[in-house]
């Protein structure tokens, strides 16, 4: 059996991709949730099913504002979190991470409780060492295209340690990288929601440069196992904390890999590669299995299967295949 949760845990981000698999997981071990989302990115749709639940309370709210809650835990997840999303406003991006690390921190340092932050191996930016380890500070272009993404974590995430020795507050950071599975958006323009609905609408696959660039792809529910786990950790173990999946796939791999297991007849299409996207990202997770004895589970071909699964039933409604084809036309990702 898994953990049991018997407290009240505010989740920031709740109702976007990784928000609501962190809200269903507590809610299966006992805790009240209350989630806040200003549904920017995220979506009722995702938290459908918890609606009804007794020990569910859906909020909408934006955490550039402060929040007056009581809570016992407190998740901070909200921040769009892909290229496509963050840069449509990158000034309110910015304010997200950093206002919102404020908000959360003042309240968890008036309630005196645990406050997780959850940061971005963007703030490795296009790494010079390989693998990313934490103690490795970065190399992030702070005034580039994604720069309102990659520095408001990096800001997050001085605010939160600034917490930590000046108030004593139990903060967690935990460093994701590349998560995929059900509930993505279909038009985030993240690789693997892409690649999967290109294939399974047999049009051509979008790879960006000569397709050799890499990633490390870490299936949804290793991630948040992660994440509560980083949570009731020892009051000592602060983080950076990476979470991701170590096996690399180069791009060209991954499209192909994605080809094979639809079935499809897309080709695969090359693009120039967009500024500043990192060339190699792989995480060094030795910190996450001695601390707290966390490694991914689930393999990429098992994963992969059940997000394509995900998008077929998604795709299986005629309305919403008109609408994510319309997206894909002229292949624009």
């Amino acid at each position: 059996m898994g953990r049991q949760f018997t407290n009240r845990v505010l989740v920031t981000g709740g109702c976007g991709f990784i928000g609501s698999h962190v809200c269903e997981r507590l809610i299966e071990g006992g805790a009240d949730v209350l989630c806040v989302d200003n549904f920017f990115t995220g979506s009722r749709a995702n938290v459908e099913e918890l609606l009804a639940h007794p020990r569910f309370e859906l909020l909408r709210h934006d955490v550039t504002m402060p929040l007056y809650v009581e809570v016992d835990q407190i998740f901070n997840l909200a921040c769009p979190a892909s290229p496509v999303h963050y840069q449509f406003d990158p000034v309110k991006t910015t304010r997200t991470s950093v206002q919102g690390a404020i908000n959360v921190l003042g309240l968890a340092k008036r309630l005196k409780i645990n406050v997780l932050q959850a940061s971005t191996s963007e703030v490795y930016g296009d790494p010079s060492v390989h693998p990313q380890t934490e103690d490795y500070w970065g190399n992030v272009n702070p005034i580039g295209p994604r720069s309102c993404y990659d520095e408001g974590k990096r800001c997050a995430e001085a605010l939160f340690f600034d917490y930590r020795r000046q108030h004593q507050t139990a903060i967690k950071v935990a460093r994701i990288f590349n998560t995929y599975g059900p509930r993505t958006h279909p038009s985030d323009g993240r690789v693997v929601s892409s690649f999967i609905v290109q294939s399974l609408l047999d049009a051509d696959i979008t790879v960006y440069g000569d397709g050799s660039q890499t990633r490390s792809f870490c299936y949804v529910d290793d991630t948040v196992a992660a994440l509560l786990r980083l949570m009731d950790s020892p009051f000592d173990v602060t983080g950076p904390i990476n979470v991701g999946n170590p096996n690399e796939i180069s791009m060209r791999d991954l499209a192909e890999l994605i080809i094979d297991l639809t079935g499809s007849s897309s080709r695969i299409v090359y693009r120039p590669l967009p500024q500043d996207d990192p060339c190699r990202r792989r995480p060094d997770i030795s910190r996450a299995n001695e601390q707290l004895g966390w490694s991914p589970r689930i393999g990429l071909k098992e994963g992969l299967l059940k997000t394509i699964n995900h998008f077929n039933e998604l795709l299986m409604r005629p309305s919403l295949r008109s609408d994510i084809g319309a997206l894909y036309e002229g292949n624009h990702v």
